[in-house]
């Protein structure tokens, strides 16, 4: 049988490549805002992050996300962000 081809996207703060699963995308929609996007299917422009709640520290710190996305994110956002990353790491450790 034939293997399938596993997509690969790059996380934008680590600037490595990992296997689409294991990121997370945020989007930029039409209208400007910025929304976590567990599906990776909204339409926007998208930035792909490592579910690791250090590399979104990171991020958050260095406004990384901000100059990706060619918007100003608040705070708020990023502590959801950190908030979703380390519960789907929490869920994916137990399964």
């Amino acid at each position: 049988m034939k293997q399938r081809k596993v997509p690969m996207r790059k996380c934008v703060v680590t600037n490595e490549a990992y296997p689409k699963k294991e990121l997370v995308r945020i989007v930029r929609t039409t209208e400007g805002a910025v929304e976590i996007d567990p599906t990776g299917k909204k339409n926007g422009r998208g930035a792909y992050i490592v579910m690791e709640p250090a590399v979104v520290e990171k991020a958050w710190k260095q406004h990384i996300l901000d100059r990706h996305l060619k918007v100003t994110i608040d705070d708020d956002f990023y502590q959801s962000l950190y908030d979703y990353v380390d519960h789907q790491k929490a869920r994916k450790e137990i399964l």
